[in-house]
């Protein structure tokens, strides 16, 4: 029986998983994917986990694979580096149920340190990729996934980028499948990779890509749409949604299965019409496996290689493909609005600290998370940042170089004691450990402050191993942050409350000048998930106010600035009194 729902995309791969008998489902969480995990728990009978980073993620996927059930790993593009090792050996052993792997690009980076094309992956992987259009596609081609990861014995990588995650539209779902779990046989020339076994696996994939590519040219997803003219678009995923806004009536070859390229297909088709055009986001993958074939496709020279498309980009890349066609109407823009950049909440526990760091002149690497935005002025507090746990192994290498640099004498190596890494307590667990035990075995220095708020903040307050329970809310041990430093070898261990910016500065001064390696914790919890934690919101005794800007300095959104005055926004305070710290002439008061 069909049933229509509107959905987000997301909603519909978690949807279509279940309706295809997945019933093991795992990531970290990370936008534009987190919502399929949670969405994914919600199924009464799934198992549904959040694993503490990517690769124990899909690993953890690989062995419910292989122990018969249909499984599903999920993570956002950054996060298949993460899983990179396990994701190119996983093809080599195969599957016994299905496994489809979910990559959520980011195009225009909307919550991501970079902008790179998944779409790679699948092809250095030799794995088969599909990429929805929309969340009907989304539904539909998870489904598909399954049934082709279990008939070529392989995972399936569901490509996604974020407006297709996160838009809504009609599916029509169809009746569910509960296929039986394969019954566990050892195989260990096919599932023990030591160099003997993968070099009898290596030409099973080659062999098994030949397979996938005559299965390309048949998929019933991919779409030729015959048009007027003698031009002709290739595109898939959501920039086909764009094509047809920005172009109406243009020949289209939509593609769903990108990998392998549908050859035939796309040659017997294009060979139709003079002039070839390839629309994608970000890297010219579909134009390099058409111009490949012998066409000349036009593509990447006129469009965008960096950010989002867009109807108007698209329609601006090809004016000739446009001309003739009626143009899209928008709705009016509306002028005059103020542009809001990101910032900490009022009552954030990271800005005490991060506003004492900076204060301190600490040299700070760091890390992933809702802290990353003190980086911004007035605030201006970090100094690098590349990946989720790369804070501490960042801060370890300054740390050496600028002992090196400065040569012996005790006097001269106290700059390095400057450096602080500083990472959230998610992104301890996912990444971080393994970064402090570099340090405390090959004898950093430095001062590491873990900023504890008991969630996984920035991607919606998800669980960890350190909130004591479970994506579907079990209670679950608790990883005693402190215990876990001290068994890797750090012996100065202090926790701090980030509200107390004299606390703060005491002991992160003592830290930051002692020759050992230390470990600070910044422990409160996030002022949007202990809503008990908030007080009386604080006001300027403006008779007592100089005007010095001081408190303009801690970046809170509740304090504003009318014409000369500084006043405090009541129904955004918290009440944290980390403003009133900051004055100097107790001119901020509780109400």
């Amino acid at each position: 029986m069909s049933v229509r729902r509107l959905m987000t995309g997301n909603e519909a791969v978690a949807l279509g998983a279940w309706h295809s008998g997945a019933v093991f489902a795992s990531a970290y969480p990370g936008t534009p994917s987190t919502e399929i995990l949670e969405f994914f728990s919600e199924f009464e009978g799934g198992y549904a986990e959040w694993a503490p980073n990517e690769k124990v993620a899909l690993e953890a996927a690989i062995g419910a694979c292989i122990g018969g059930v249909r499984a599903l790993a999920a993570m956002k593009h950054v996060g298949l580096n993460v899983a990179a090792d396990p994701w190119f050996t996983a093809p080599y052993i195969g599957v016994s149920g299905g496994l489809v792997v979910v990559s959520a690009d980011d195009p225009e980076m909307h919550s991501s340190q970079n902008e790179q094309d998944n779409r790679y992956y699948a092809k250095a992987a030799k794995v088969p990729m599909l990429e929805p259009a929309d969340s009907q596609e989304a539904y539909d081609l998870t489904r598909e996934a399954y049934l082709m990861s279990e008939r070529f014995d392989t995972p399936v990588l569901l490509r996604m980028t974020t407006r297709v995650c996160h838009s809504r539209s009609m599916v029509e779902t169809r009746e569910p499948e509960k296929p039986p779990a394969v019954p566990y046989v050892k195989d260990e020339k096919k599932r023990v990779m030591i160099p003997g076994h993968a070099r009898l696996r290596h030409p099973v994939m080659v062999d098994r890509l030949a397979e996938m590519e005559e299965f390309a040219d048949r998929f019933p997803y991919q779409r030729t749409e015959p048009g007027a003219g003698d031009s002709v678009v290739v595109t898939a995923g959501v920039a086909y949604q764009y094509v047809k806004e920005a172009f109406p009536g243009v020949a289209i070859l939509k593609l769903a299965m990108t990998n392998p390229l549908p050859r035939t297909l796309i040659r017997e088709f294009c060979e139709q019409y003079r002039d070839i055009y390839v629309v994608e986001e970000l890297e010219p993958f579909l134009e390099e496996g058409v111009a490949a074939l012998g066409l000349c496709p036009r593509g990447k020279e006129s469009v965008p290689r960096v950010g989002e498309l867009n109807v108007d980009n698209v329609r601006a890349a090809f004016p000739d493909l446009a001309r003739g066609t009626p143009a899209p109407e928008h709705l009016p823009a509306v002028e005059g609005l103020p542009a809001r950049p990101p910032i900490l909440c009022a009552g954030c526990p990271h800005r005490g600290i991060m506003y004492t760091l900076a204060r301190l002149k600490a040299i700070i690497a760091g890390d992933i998370g809702c802290y990353t935005l003190s980086v911004l002025p007035p605030l201006s507090a970090h100094d690098c940042q590349v990946c989720m746990g790369a804070s501490i192994t960042m801060g370890h290498g300054l740390e050496k170089a600028l002992e090196l640099a400065a040569g012996e004498t005790e006097e001269e190596g106290l700059s390095s004691h400057r450096v602080v890494s500083v990472l959230g307590d998610s992104t301890f667990f996912h990444s971080g450990v393994t970064g402090l035990m570099e340090m405390a075995y090959n004898l950093g220095r430095f001062t590491v402050v873990i900023l504890d708020n008991r969630t996984t903040a920035m991607t919606g307050f998800q669980h960890h191993p350190g909130t004591g329970s479970t994506l579907q809310r079990d209670p679950t041990t608790t990883v005693d942050i402190e215990l876990l430093a001290r068994s890797l070898g750090i012996e100065n261990v202090r926790v701090v409350d980030p509200y107390d910016l004299e606390e703060c500065r005491t002991v992160l001064s003592e830290e930051m000048n002692r020759d050992a390696p230390s470990v600070v914790i910044s422990r409160r919890a996030c002022i949007l998930l202990d809503r008990k934690a908030r007080r009386e919101p604080y006001v300027v005794l403006h008779e007592a106010c100089n005007d010095c800007g001081l408190c303009m300095r801690i970046a809170c959104p509740a304090l504003v600035k009318r014409g000369d005055e500084v006043m405090i926004l009541t129904d955004s305070c918290t009440g944290c009194g980390v403003c009133a710290q900051v004055c100097k002439r107790e001119a901020i008061q509780e109400r």
